[in-house]
């Protein structure tokens, strides 16, 4: 299998929602109800800052290379 560059975007965004996807589970198991006025926002916050991550990396990624050359 061929190495891969770690896109921090993509793991933070599954993360994130197997985390949102567990905590409906858990709280359906349990008869209690999730508050979406928290879950929403905090969702895009935390893919804000996951992109954010992303463009910085990518960014500091394509100045590594040039000094290379």
């Amino acid at each position: 299998m061929r190495k891969h560059r770690l896109d921090p975007f993509s793991l933070i965004a599954g993360g994130l929602f197997t985390v949102i996807a567990v905590l409906y589970l858990v709280a359906a198991l349990n008869d209690r109800s999730v508050n979406g006025r928290i879950i929403i926002p905090v969702t895009f916050i935390v893919l804000g800052v996951g992109g954010l991550v992303g463009a910085v990396a990518a960014v500091a990624r394509r100045g590594r290379t040039d000094r290379e050359e």
